[in-house]
């Protein structure tokens, strides 16, 4: 394939209604840098980054790959995650988006280039919580995190396409997208894979990988991610996962959240998976030091002090059921959304 001109502006791309051209985006940054808020800022910082003649910008790293750092991304590399998601949703030119993702990070830096450079009218909006409220605009495509999601759930019949990253989707959350007309898709990704590499619906338990991704396991059995197109190596992740098929993965959990009780490996993802539709707050499971069993399960709840019937935990199999239940205030949460789960137990 022939590399496409990453600093091309499509002829059909528009900015808040307002076709602009690489002039007109560099005029537009120079004004979100001088009297811009500050979401605007750094939007503005970002358009002059990816028109200068360096051939990479930079990033913060997610984390999910080791301790978060500051890594170099290419700019061609960029487009061709774009073309990817374009091909796998069937994104055309013309196409209505929402960008209400903070340009701090690759999701929102990626749903301004793919709106640039694939010729999309792109309503550009402050990344808040509500940035749906009392939308009538139909959307074809929008990337939300999942608490911009809970507080949209009354405007997302107007939005045809809507992923969701950044952090984990609730239980309770994923019973009322199921209910809507929306076609909602859960995705799979990193800042070292320039967004996602794999989706799912999220009525399905497994991702499908987007075109032109490999994927495979260590001996860990975590997902090892090859894309020639966007990283000359290799990406080892810490995800442990069950190799479906050549296209696609059940996500088990993290293996550094992988809780050891007497000799059982337990995922807590799978765990509050089973224990999802029954709570009625934020909570997580996380494993904690104990002499006899080297970690004991405990759950860890967001919010006052409740009681549970005997029946609460049947779901769960006899060493999955929680020895210990904490309450905590608040959760200590990314900026992203994800729950510090360590850093919260140290609160308890």
């Amino acid at each position: 394939m022939n590399k496409p001109d990453y600093i091309k502006v499509h002829p059909n791309f528009k900015w808040n209604g307002v076709a602009r051209d690489k002039k007109g985006l560099l005029a537009l940054a120079n004004d979100f840098i001088k009297e811009g808020e500050e979401f605007e800022r750094i939007t503005g910082e970002f358009l002059l980054d990816w028109f200068d003649t360096k051939k990479y910008v930079t990033a913060t790293s997610s984390g999910t790959t080791g301790i978060p750092k500051k890594i170099k991304i290419d700019k061609q590399a960029m487009v061709f995650s774009a073309l990817a998601t374009a091909e796998f949703f069937d994104l055309k030119a013309g196409n209505r988006v929402l960008n209400c993702l903070s340009t701090n990070y690759i999701a929102g830096k990626m749903m301004l280039i793919r709106s640039i450079f694939l010729g999309f009218e792109m309503d550009f909006v402050a990344p808040n919580s509500n940035s749906l409220k009392n939308n009538t605009i139909i959307y074809d495509f929008v990337a939300m995190v999942p608490l911009q999601v809970e507080n949209s759930i009354n405007e997302l019949v107007n939005v045809r396409k809507l992923i969701i990253g950044g952090a984990k989707i609730n239980q309770n959350l994923k019973s009322q997208l199921l209910d809507l007309p929306t076609l909602v898709y859960e995705t799979y990704g990193m800042t070292e894979t320039i967004t996602h590499i794999a989706v799912k619906k999220i009525s399905n338990n497994y991702f499908s990988v987007l075109p032109n991704v490999t994927i495979s396991t260590d001996d860990r059995n975590c997902l090892v991610i090859d894309v020639p197109r966007i990283s000359n190596a290799k990406i080892v992740t810490n995800d442990v996962v069950n190799i479906i098929s050549n296209s696609e993965f059940e996500l088990l959990g993290r293996i550094d959240n992988v809780i050891n009780s007497a000799g059982v490996k337990l995922f807590p993802e799978q765990i509050e998976m089973k224990l999802g539709n029954k709570m009625q707050t934020r909570f997580f499971v996380i494993g904690i030091p104990d002499d006899q069993y080297g970690e004991q399960l405990a759950l860890v709840i967001e919010g006052d002090s409740i009681s549970f019937d005997d029946d609460f935990f049947n779901d769960l199999l006899p060493y999955e059921k929680p020895k210990t239940i904490h309450f905590i205030d608040n959760f200590l949460e990314t900026e992203s959304g994800k729950i510090k789960r360590k850093e919260t137990l140290n609160l308890v």
